[in-house]
């Protein structure tokens, strides 16, 4: 006959055996790594989208900073030309409008020269009002200040200068581009790109010669884009994102992009392992 403090305790055993817990390092295994996070000022959509801009495009020291303070590693930058490809500066839109000074487009513009020029103009609205526009090696090397990788976009303005059929006008547009890159490629991460189609094999081309091939896009190294929400505005919710950033997630990338660094490097939590 079986006691029935013995009973007692074989329950207990019985109640107790699921109960054991997994251990922590095999939970994290099952988990990728964590990508770093690059940011990019998001744009309004829509008919007449310039008048609701608040220039959030990180091309300033001010935005590195406050991307990098948000949980960035890197950011999508944004390079055009003055006029004849004579001073390779950081700016997202065609024109001038949010900065002080005459509306113009940035390509009609001498960067130093004249009553319109584009040097000493400042941002006139959102986060990074009182900004000023940079040039290219001033970006070059605030962000290698404070490590974080830039992603530059060559804007499609910038054909101006660096596919003109004056041959002078355009080597001066490309030693603008690959100049500040060659200088500082071995010390500091740097990738280059462009969207524009006509842009894209001179580009290559320009770059290869130079002997940078490997700063072209990044290679492996540049971060996806999962973002499905579009920006506007005031910023709409990023929750809509959450879908496609997990199925980019589970394909273990490096790096992700994304137009709210700060809510994605708190989604991550969790998610994936340092």
């Amino acid at each position: 006959m079986v006691t029935r403090p013995a009973v007692v305790r074989l329950a207990l055993a019985v109640v107790l055996l699921p109960t054991l817990a997994v251990p922590a390092a095999a939970q994290d295994s099952a988990l990728p790594a964590c990508p770093a996070v690059f940011a990019h000022g998001g744009y309004p959509t829509g008919p007449n989208a310039w008048e609701r801009d608040q220039v959030r495009q990180p091309n300033n020291p001010t935005a590195l900073q406050d991307y990098k303070n948000k949980g960035a590693s890197g950011v999508e930058a944004d390079l055009q030309l003055t006029k004849n490809g004579t001073k390779a500066v950081m700016w997202h839109n065609t024109s001038t409008l949010r900065l002080t000074g005459s509306k113009a487009d940035v390509n009609t513009l001498w960067w130093n020269t004249g009553s319109d020029k584009l040097n000493g103009r400042t941002i006139e609205v959102g986060p990074y009002k009182g900004e000023r526009v940079h040039t290219f090696r001033e970006f070059l090397d605030a962000a290698r200040r404070i490590g974080m990788v830039p992603l530059v976009e060559i804007k499609g303005e910038a054909k101006q200068s660096l596919l003109n059929a004056d041959p002078a006008i355009r080597n001066t547009g490309w030693a603008e581009v690959i100049a500040p890159v060659r200088e500082r490629v071995a010390t500091q991460e740097i990738m280059v790109y462009t969207h524009d189609a006509a842009l894209k094999p001179e580009l290559t081309t320009r770059f290869t010669n130079a002997g940078l091939a490997a700063v072209i896009a990044g290679g492996a190294h540049r971060p996806v884009w999962p973002d499905t929400v579009a920006w506007e505005e005031p910023p709409p919710s990023w929750t809509g994102n959450q879908a496609s950033w997990q199925a980019a997630l589970d394909k273990g990338p490096r790096r992700m992009a994304t137009s709210w660094p700060q809510q994605m490097r708190t989604w991550l939590n969790g998610r994936c392992t340092a």
